[in-house]
C-alpha cells in the first residue's frame, strides 16, 4: 500500500484476485495497463450487484470518511502465499455444480447466450462475506461451500491461474460505496474482501461522475470488451460489488486460411445461415449420451474450449436440463484421446446480459433479494436495512480463427512425434453446424470459466 499526502490509502495492484484502487473524493479512477495480444477467443464478463437500503432504514451513528475508508486494511500475509487449497478438489466439484445449475437458470430460449458462473461466485462471495443468518445459510447452500470455504477457495484458484502470453485470464473485484450519513460499513467486511478477492474499496457521491467512473473500471478491467456496466446509478443504491472477468487467447493449433469453408448452419427452427466453419482435427473426444463434442485447446495448455453438440433430435434446452456437475467434469475428465476429432466450429461473435437476481432467487438466495427478510449487516447497518437489490451482468465473446503459429507446430510436433508410422485411429465427426452448448474451462480443475449455447450465428 502506498498513501497520499491526504492520507488516503491507494491499492496499485491487487494480491489476488484483481487490481483495484481506493480513491480519495473528486480523484479519477486509475486507469489499468492493458496488454493486449492476437486472440483467438476473447471473452469477458461484468457482474454487478446493487445493494439497496431498504424502506424505513434506520441510520448508523458514524458516517463514511473517504480519507479513512482503506485505511489500514492490508491484506492478511496469507492472501498472497501459496495455499494448501486443493483447487481441483471438493471446491472445484461445488463450483462446478453451481455452474451448470446457474447456467440451466439462464440458457432455455431460442437465442445464444453466455454466462461466467465463476465470475459471478467471485461477486457473490465478497457480498457473502457481509451477510448473517438465514441470508447468509441460504447463500452457503446455494455455494455448496461456507463462506469460508469459498472464500479459500476462490482466492487460491486466482493465485493459481497462469499469467501468460498468448493466454491471459484477468481477475479484478471492487466496492463502490455511497458518501452517506446513513451507513459505516464493517471494517471486517473490509478486510475479508481484500484479504481473499484483492478488493479495493471507492467512497463516492453516486452522481454522473460516479456513473463514468464505474464505467471506466469495468471497461479498463475487462481489455475494452465491455465499456459499459450501467446506464444509470439507482437513487436507492448504497453499495456496488462489481466483478471483471476478462480472457484472451490463442489457440494451441492455429487455423489455416484453407481450413475456414462456407458451410450451412441450421438453426432448431429448421432456418438455415450461411456460417464461416473453421476445420480442425483434434485429440479429444466427449461423449455423454445425449451429446457428443471435443476439446481444443489454447497455447499453454492450461484452459480449453470444449462444445458439445446434442444428438439429433435432442434440443440444446432439453440437453442443458440434462446437465449436472459431477456429470459434466466426468465428461470432460473421461474425454477420449485414442481417436481423432474431425471437428468444425462456427466463427462467431456476441453479447449478452440480463439481471441475474431472478436466477440467483431461483437456485436458494431468496432472502438476500428480499428488503423484509435480507440480513446483510455483515456489510453496515443492521438486519433488514440493505438487500440485494439487482444484479447486472453482461458478457462478451469472439471466436475466430487467430492464433499463434509457432506454438502450434511445437504443440503439433509433441503429440504426434513419438511413432514414425502412428496406427490408424478410429475417426469421429463433430461438426458444430446446428445449436450445440460450449464452455472455457480450466483443464487442471475442469471448473468452467464461462459455459453458452450458440443458437445461430450470423449470416
Amino acid at each position: 500500500m502506498k498513501k497520499t499526502t491526504e492520507g488516503t490509502a491507494v491499492r496499485d495492484k491487487a494480491p489476488s484476485a484483481g487490481a483495484s484502487a481506493t480513491r480519495r473524493k473528486g480523484a479519477t479512477v486509475p486507469k489499468a495497463a492493458k496488454r493486449r495480444f492476437p486472440a483467438a477467443l476473447g471473452a469477458a464478463f461484468g457482474l454487478l450487484l446493487a445493494l439497496s437500503p431498504a424502506l424505513g432504514l434506520a441510520g448508523c451513528a458514524r458516517a463514511i470518511a473517504a480519507e479513512d475508508l482503506m485505511d489500514g486494511v492490508e491484506p492478511a500475509p496469507t492472501a498472497t502465499e501459496p495455499s494448501n487449497v486443493d483447487v481441483a478438489g471438493p471446491g472445484a466439484e461445488a463450483v462446478a455444480d453451481f455452474s451448470v445449475r446457474l447456467f440451466q437458470q439462464c440458457a432455455p430460449g431460442e437465442e445464444s447466450m453466455l454466462v461466467s458462473p465463476l465470475s459471478a461466485l467471485y461477486a457473490l462471495g465478497m457480498t457473502a462475506n457481509g451477510a448473517k443468518g438465514e441470508t447468509l445459510s441460504q447463500m452457503e447452500s446455494m455455494f455448496g461451500l461456507t463462506v469460508g470455504e469459498l472464500d479459500a477457495y476462490l482466492g487460491a484458484l486466482a493465485r493459481d491461474f497462469p499469467d501468460q502470453e498468448g493466454c491471459r485470464l484477468d481477475l479484478a473485484n471492487s466496492l463502490w460505496i455511497k458518501d452517506s450519513e446513513d451507513f459505516a460499513v464493517e471494517p471486517a467486511f473490509l478486510q475479508a474482501n481484500a484479504d481473499h478477492y484483492g478488493a479495493g474499496a471507492f467512497l463516492a457521491p453516486f452522481d454522473d461522475a460516479t456513473l463514468e467512473d464505474i464505467n471506466a473500471w469495468t471497461d479498463d478491467h475487462t481489455n475494452g470488451m465491455i465499456p459499459r456496466i450501467l446506464e444509470e446509478i439507482s437513487p436507492h443504491a448504497f453499495l456496488y460489488l462489481v466483478n471483471a472477468l476478462a480472457f484472451e487467447a490463442t489457440w494451441l493449433d492455429e487455423y489455416e486460411d484453407g481450413d475456414v469453408q462456407d458451410a450451412t448452419f441450421t438453426c432448431e427452427d429448421g432456418s438455415a445461415r450461411t456460417a464461416k466453419l473453421m476445420h480442425s482435427q483434434e485429440s479429444a473426444y466427449l461423449e455423454d449420451g445425449l451429446a457428443t463434442g471435443f476439446v481444443k485447446r489454447y497455447e499453454g495448455g492450461r484452459f480449453a474450449f470444449a462444445a458439445l453438440l446434442p444428438n439429433e433430435g435432442t434440443s440444446v434446452s432439453d440437453y442443458a436440463a440434462s446437465l449436472t456437475g459431477e456429470g459434466l467434469r466426468a465428461t470432460l475428465e473421461n474425454a477420449r484421446h485414442d481417436v481423432d476429432v474431425d471437428a468444425a466450429l462456427p466463427k462467431f461473435s456476441g453479447d449478452w446480459g440480463c439481471d441475474l437476481a431472478g436466477a440467483l432467487g431461483a437456485l436458494g438466495m431468496a432472502d438476500a433479494l428480499d428488503p423484509d427478510r435480507a440480513d446483510l449487516s455483515g456489510m453496515a447497518g443492521d438486519p433488514g436495512d440493505l438487500f440485494v437489490g439487482s444484479v447486472v451482468h453482461k458478457t462478451h465473446v469472439e471466436v475466430d480463427e487467430r492464433g499463434t503459429k509457432a506454438a502450434a507446430v511445437t504443440a503439433v510436433m509433441m503429440e504426434c512425434g513419438a511413432a514414425m508410422m502412428p496406427e490408424k485411429r478410429e475417426v469421429k465427426t463433430v461438426h458444430l453446424d446446428r445449436p450445440f452448448v460450449y464452455l472455457i474451462v480450466d483443464c487442471d480443475t475442469n471448473v468452467p470459466l464461462f459455459i453458452g449455447t450458440v443458437m445461430d450465428v450470423e449470416e
